[in-house]
């Protein structure tokens, strides 16, 4: 937003010029946004939002000292003399969001957003390595997927952007309709739909429904991109756009693909021949929604296909003590605890198939059954040790254990992260997943940190 006036700002944030430093620094917009006042360089634009704490316009004065073009603020937290832009907005986060708006709209560029049940970062990762090669894309970071994050990414968008690639996350109804308002996605991606999230939601029905919202948003020429075969979303398709569908029986399929990496798809009749970096079967899907996504906004993929993929997605680190960490603690539901079982005996080695499986959250009144569906999966799929960590994975231990395997029970990670580098051995390789909640990063750091340092040269 540097070739934007304070004048402009203000009128594309619904916001309040109410004060304005005479000198030509700011005759321009800011660089960047920020909400967070400890962040602030020269050049930012601070906005304030009320929190559950403290309200962060308080602060912005404290913005102002440390360099802020400007800062977006509530009227009572408006500084009556600044050195810089003063916005003033009854919301800030309303004015953040119709101001990230605008921006989209002004650079007019294609945008898919990507939801579902599990799947949905990874999904956005590898759209993101089919287009780079063909448009400017920009693609949101991680966890920045709420209604504030989302906004600060649109923002973050530098001009001759040509594809956005954003992801949305979901806690409850609306929430995927409010990010929808903001982003105006031309193409909405939906991954899949399962049971996270069913404490809050009640049901699995009233899950696809609250994804659904992004169907339900989209423009009259916007393109849904959906699951073959998903009757939980037949409800909510629409006659009046168009709908793709992935996976098999769908409109883009996998024909074949070998140990190396090569993949054909058909899409819609189209031969798409790709070289893939990575090797998870669980990803296929992702892959196939991906690809018709990026058919979706012009792109025909092709080539080899380089994904970076986000940190804790089943990152794969072989150690010096001949252990491999398959770090897939991000999150977890019962979807992406089977996939991450499915891998593990998939791409294990000679070694013990050792899983680290924490509690899975938010699941409702059948959490109990879901944690022990998961633990004979994990008998089923051949797993010789398991560490349960929680008490919801007691559940999970006891189903896995009625199978004579070798079962240890702790209480919480830090108990896990002791314990596991005493049983592990070279030759294992270890799976670690769970709930975001339950931490378990501390047992795929604890493993790596358990290696003694490699000895001068």
């Amino acid at each position: 937003m540097r070739s934007w006036t304070p004048q402009r700002i203000a009128e594309a944030a619904g916001a309040r010029l109410v004060g304005r430093a005479g000198t030509e620094s700011h005759a321009e917009g800011p660089a960047r946004v920020t909400i967070d006042s400890r962040d602030v360089v020269p050049g930012d634009l601070f906005v304030g939002l009320p929190g559950e704490t403290h309200d962060g316009g308080r602060f912005a004065a404290q913005a102002l000292d440390a360099g802020a073009w400007g800062v977006l603020v509530a009227p009572e937290h408006a500084p009556s003399e600044a050195e810089g832009v003063v916005l003033a907005a009854a919301d800030p986060l309303a004015a953040l969001q119709q101001l990230a708006r605008a921006w989209r709209r002004v650079l007019g560029a294609k945008t898919i957003a990507i939801t579902g049940s599990t799947g949905k970062t990874s999904t956005k990762d590898i759209l993101a390595a089919l287009l780079a090669p063909h448009r400017e894309t920009f693609v949101s970071r991680g966890n920045f997927n709420t209604e504030i994050g989302l906004p600060l990414e649109l923002l973050a968008a530098p001009p001759g952007t040509e594809a956005l690639v954003l992801e949305m996350g979901m806690r409850g109804p609306g929430q995927i309709a409010e990010l929808a308002q903001i982003a105006e996605p031309d193409v909405g991606v939906i991954v899949n739909i399962g049971p996270a999230h069913l404490e809050m939601l009640g049901s699995i029905e009233a899950i696809a429904a609250a994804k659904a919202e992004l169907i339900a948003d989209l423009p009259a020429h916007g393109i849904a991109v959906i699951p073959a075969n998903e009757p939980l979303l037949d409800p909510h398709r629409r006659e009046d756009i168009a709908t793709v569908t992935f996976g098999p029986g769908g409109d883009v399929t996998l024909v074949s693909q070998t140990e190396e990496g090569h993949v054909a798809i058909d899409a819609q009749g189209e031969r798409i021949q790709l070289k893939l970096d990575f090797q998870q079967q669980h990803l296929r899907g992702n892959l196939l929604a991906a690809v018709a996504a990026a058919r979706a906004v012009g792109v025909r993929p092709a080539g080899e296909v380089t994904v970076a993929f986000s940190g804790r997605r089943g990152e794969r680190t072989r150690l010096r003590n001949g252990v491999t960490v398959i770090d897939d603690c991000y999150n977890a539901n019962p979807m992406s605890m089977r996939a991450a079982l499915d891998d593990l005996a998939a791409t294990a080695g000679e070694g013990r198939r050792v899983a680290v499986l924490g509690d899975m959250l938010e699941l409702g009144p059948e959490e109990a059954r879901f944690h022990a569906e998961i633990g004979a999966h994990a008998a089923e799929r051949g797993v010789d040790l398991l560490i349960a960590v929680g008490e919801r994975s007691r559940a999970l231990a006891e189903a896995f254990e009625a199978d004579d395997r070798e079962t240890q029970v702790v209480a919480d990670a830090e108990q896990a992260a002791v314990l596991v580098p005493k049983l592990v051995r070279a030759g294992d390789t270890v799976l670690v997943k769970a709930s975001r909640g339950v931490g378990l990063e501390r047992v795929a750091e604890a493993l790596a940190d358990d290696i003694d340092p490699p000895a001068p040269a």
